[in-house]
């Protein structure tokens, strides 16, 4: 029987159909293989000890779970998961890992731990103090689940001693000074050439970077420092910046959210070409404003920019409330990825600075978004007034005390400080601000209002 044209598309069709079933089969079956072999693995290092075995993931820079409970025979087996080497050791005894490369494993034994409550770290410098921390809970209340149902009073005390670790390096820096090595958004004071120009001058290099104590990064800076100097200006000033390129590859930069000319937009392949290592290349414009702009590479942005390539550029003052006088104005630039990670101008709490007014006044906070994820910003106890976003004044401010802050944004607020007392201010997105076992980290940071 001669098949039509209709029954040949329908033919036709159907094996199409069939075909891509057979593809998502085979795609599930490759799933399913690959959780095999990696269950396949764990058991193989668990019959290393002879028995079964919890599984513990290393990252950076965390221990995964924070609470290891060992079964019965008292067996763990390590996987490296991050990008660099890690290892895992038990405080106060031999027992350890060898340096683990990413994606090894190796089993661990803790079977010979009397019953109690261990800490458990990573042994590469710098790296406990960057939170690889854990707790190990051996005989009552250990099992598989990643949370027992109840701790006893000395795990739970051991607990609750960890998570107040941090928040006494932060208040500690009160009295002492800052807890690690930089700063940045230091105001960089421009050059007046004959013609009134401000110049200012901004070398780009990679440099090791201190994030949290004890935690030091390669990053890539501007002049450095991480974020980059705080540039400002008044509307009308013709300004020049004067980029030199020690980076080992080429960069630009771009003025995000200010109003410059098409050539000085700092976009390689369109505006510009890029600005090659051991080059420099200069833009001029005339502010316009008022404005809260950032400035930040646009060539290899993916990385330059969250490794550190970024920076706040205000030009005049956005409007304020009749009766408002504003005592401090501060740049909060926000990142969430590369090698600074989760920060707040550069640094991870408890290395973030507080905010610091005496009762009734007024501060202005500028946040800019330079990450690749929301932020909502919450400070506690006190409201914060938006007045600006991404530098156009608000025709109607508003009364807020969780902002909302997408990738690329600006919003200006005033907070009055009415209400005495240490007040939380984070990242309302709470694995932004604390990590698995409780202790507080990364966008976190306080107000502190004194009378």
């Amino acid at each position: 029987m001669e098949l039509t044209a209709e029954d040949r598309r329908t033919v036709t069709f159907a094996a199409w159909v069939f075909a891509l079933i057979a593809v998502l089969f085979g795609f599930v079956a490759l799933w399913l293989s690959g959780r095999a072999l990696t269950r396949a693995d764990d058991a193989r290092a668990a019959a290393e000890l002879g028995g079964s075995a919890t599984r513990v993931s290393l990252t950076e820079f965390t221990i995964s779970p924070a609470m290891l409970h060992p079964g019965t025979d008292g067996k763990l087996v390590v996987v490296n998961e991050g990008k660099v080497e890690h290892d895992l050791a038990v405080k106060g005894t031999e027992i350890r890992t060898p340096k683990l490369a990413p994606g090894e494993r190796a089993a661990l034994d803790v079977g010979s731990l009397d019953d109690g409550t261990f800490e458990a770290y990573c042994t590469v410098p710098g790296h406990e103090g960057a939170g690889m921390r854990a707790t190990v809970m051996v005989g009552s209340g250990s099992g598989t689940s990643s949370v027992p149902r109840k701790l006893s009073q000395a795990a739970n005390d051991a607990a609750d001693r960890r998570m107040q670790e941090p928040i006494d390096e932060f208040v500690a820096q009160l009295t002492k000074g800052p807890n690690t090595k930089g700063a940045g958004n230091r105001p960089l004071p421009p050059k007046i050439l004959p013609d009134g120009t401000k110049e200012f001058e901004l070398t780009a290099e990679v440099i090791d970077w201190e994030v949290s104590p004890g935690q030091v990064v390669r990053a890539w800076a501007y002049n450095r420092q991480v974020p980059g100097p705080l540039i400002q200006v008044d509307p009308g000033d013709r300004v020049r910046v004067v980029l030199h390129n020690k980076l080992p590859e080429s960069t630009s930069i771009h003025f995000h959210g200010l109003l410059t000319p098409n050539s000085q937009d700092g976009v390689p392949g369109i505006t510009q070409d890029p600005v090659k290592p051991g080059r420099t290349f200069v833009y001029e414009f005339v502010a316009r404003g008022p404005a809260v702009g950032m400035y930040h590479s646009h060539h290899h942005a993916d990385h330059q920019v969250p490794d550190g390539l970024l920076g706040a550029f205000l030009v005049g003052r956005q409007p304020r409330p009749p009766g408002v006088t504003v005592t401090r104005e501060i740049p909060m630039v926000l990142n969430d990825a590369g090698v600074i990670g989760l920060t707040l101008n550069g640094k991870s709490f408890p290395a973030t600075a507080p905010i610091i007014a005496r009762r009734d006044e007024w501060v202005e906070i500028h946040y800019f978004n330079e990450g690749l994820q929301i932020h909502p910003m919450h400070l506690h106890g006190l409201p914060q007034l938006v007045v600006a976003k991404d530098g156009f004044a608000l025709p109607q401010p508003y009364l807020t005390d969780t902002l909302n802050v997408a990738p690329g944004e600006r919003y200006s607020v005033l907070v009055q400080a009415t209400e005495p007392g240490v007040w939380a201010f984070h990242c309302h997105i709470l694995t932004h601000a604390e990590r698995p076992d409780g202790r507080m980290f990364g966008m976190v940071t306080a107000f502190i209002v004194e009378e």
